[in-house]
């Protein structure tokens, strides 16, 4: 797959595209590429999701928690996994956002992209003062012979799908209404660092991943998770905090991964997130927190038996 981020998107080849941010990528816009795919197959195209960079809400300032579901790498990383062609990630400056809905439509979509199929949501809106549109898309899009399609919400629970329905179950640790919303679960990705080693004195060493500010994480606590290493899975806990025992300051997410032993500094690994265990909290001793690691630990052994898990997780094995 071709990850863009910058404004050299001018196209050789026709394609069939999707509009969106896409953060997350839940069903809803699983549904949008999904027809994407389709379409680019049947008609011979290169399939392509267009997203911008930063996400809107970044330049705007207009939501309460601006943080993302997924960072740019781990949205690149779910994309090619899907199988699409071409993830392109458009500046989004304010001149950008005050383009005309038409010039962008002509000039990028239809033009530079050499779109010849398009499939945008049922309330999509874009451009100057967000005044474009499907019927405007439509419009435009016959005088360049193309198709524009429109795909409605999806709801779970009675409910529309959204990045910020899965933004509130992640802030209250609700990973089970996270993943039931998602394509694939919730998930960190990222490069092993070095840390203190105070696990691999008690038998708990953990691999080290520094946070990032841009990424939304679910409150500081343990988790039981399943973590990715060179392409196989591995059960693990995951600690998300600073670690108050032993005084830290740095927000990380350490993970034990269950049976493992190799060296895996600077490597990149993936951790899904599956089920809230605790919060954090200090403890008196290293001795009383590593007790309760192995507490931590007999917990997840028992979900990972659990029918809750065995579903969610099969959502995970297909993105692997």
């Amino acid at each position: 797959m071709i990850h863009t981020t910058d404004e050299n998107i001018e196209q050789t080849e026709e394609t069939a595209v999707t509009l969106g941010n896409f953060d997350g990528i839940h069903l809803g816009h699983k549904a949008l590429i999904s027809l994407t795919k389709k379409l680019a197959k049947e008609n011979g195209l290169k399939s392509a999701v267009f997203s911008f960079t930063p996400h809107p809400m970044f330049l705007f300032g207009n939501r309460k928690n601006t943080a993302l579901i997924m960072t740019s790498e781990e949205k690149s990383l779910t994309l090619e996994n899907i199988g699409i062609d071409l993830f392109i990630e458009y500046p989004f400056t304010k001149k950008f956002a005050a383009m005309e809905p038409e010039a962008f439509a002509r000039e990028i979509v239809f033009g530079k992209m050499k779109c010849r199929h398009l499939v945008v949501g049922n309330d999509y809106h874009f451009g100057n003062k967000a005044r474009g549109d499907y019927e405007l898309l439509k419009r435009i899009g016959a005088e360049y012979d193309a198709e524009v399609y429109k795909v409605d919400s999806v709801d779970f629970c009675g409910k529309r799908v959204s990045s910020t329905r899965i933004r509130e179950a992640l802030s209250k640790s609700d990973l089970p209404c996270a993943n039931s919303l998602l394509s694939v679960p919730y998930f960190v990705y990222g490069q092993v660092q070095k840390g203190r080693q105070l696990g691999r004195k008690f038998a708990f060493p953990t691999a080290n991943i520094k946070s990032d500010d841009k990424k939304l994480y679910p409150p500081d606590g343990v988790y039981a998770t399943k973590t990715v290493v060179d392409g196989v899975e591995y059960m693990s806990i995951t600690n998300i905090g600073t670690n108050p025992t032993v005084n830290s300051k740095k927000r990380t997410i350490e993970t034990n991964i269950f049976d493992f032993e190799n060296d895996i500094y600077s490597k990149k690994i993936k951790t899904y997130f599956y089920k809230f265990i605790r919060g954090e909290k200090k403890f008196d001793s290293l001795d009383a927190l590593y007790s309760q690691i192995k507490a931590d630990k007999a917990f997840a052994e028992n979900y990972f038996n659990t029918e809750e898990f065995k579903e969610t997780d099969k959502k995970t094995k297909s993105a692997i």
